[in-house]
């Protein structure tokens, strides 16, 4: 290989991996499997696409070596092949936040709207979980709180959230998360707490990003 052509065919592979990153429905499937492995179906109903679709997706990102999947029975189960990617995904979050005038405006139509307080920080999180001054709550749904939750979080999907209250302690603050920054789900937890009246806040990030940073998760 001459030393001309090396670079051109060294950055058509890079481009491989932003081409299988090019397609919206393939960054939500990645979102969505940085919460835990999953199957097909489970993806397909959570992203609201069809089996056949959530498939050519998923083919996509296992040719460029963003997923992995494994055989379970008569399934087929996939995960992120790398941590890394939650890292990847930050920063075409945070780029497109400075550079995309359309996601600011997204931002504040369906999420500022909804919650314009200060979210709580990982360190700040971390610091009150261990003074035990605040009830952490996971919103997802309840097969991704299993696959891993923040140590001590008590598991609350937002559809359950108005009949299970009772189950919520009311003597102090609740920090409710979800996916990540972006996830709708925190934010109306949220306001459904506070109009219960409860003192509610979101954690800034999600549970892939507490996560990568090496703080305490559990299984179920």
């Amino acid at each position: 290989m001459s030393g001309s052509g090396f670079k051109p065919q060294l950055f058509d592979q890079f481009a491989r991996i932003g081409k299988a990153l090019g397609n919206g429905r393939r960054l939500e499937l990645l979102e969505l499997l940085a919460q835990g492995e999953r199957g097909v179906e489970a993806l397909a109903q959570a992203a609201h696409l069809s089996i056949a679709n959530t498939s050519q997706h998923l083919q996509q990102l296992l040719q460029v070596g963003l997923v992995s999947n494994r055989r379970e029975g008569q399934s087929v189960r996939y995960r992120l092949a790398d941590e890394r990617i939650v890292e990847l995904m930050a920063i075409l979050r945070a780029l497109a936040e400075r550079s995309l005038a359309e996601v600011g405006r997204l931002v504040a139509t369906y999420l500022t709207t909804k919650d314009d307080l200060e979210p709580v920080s990982a360190e700040d999180l971390r610091r009150r979980m261990r003074a035990r001054d605040v009830v952490v709550l996971d919103v997802r749904p309840e097969e991704e709180y299993r696959a891993g939750h923040l140590s001590g979080a008590l598991g609350v999907p937002l559809a359950e959230l108005e009949r299970r209250l009772a189950e919520i302690p009311a003597d102090r603050e609740i920090v409710a998360y979800c996916r990540g920054p972006h996830c709708i789900l925190s934010y109306e937890a949220v306001a459904r707490l506070r109009a219960a009246g409860r003192q509610a806040r979101r954690y800034e990030d999600g549970f892939p990003e507490w996560k990568l940073a090496g703080l305490p998760v559990e299984e179920d």
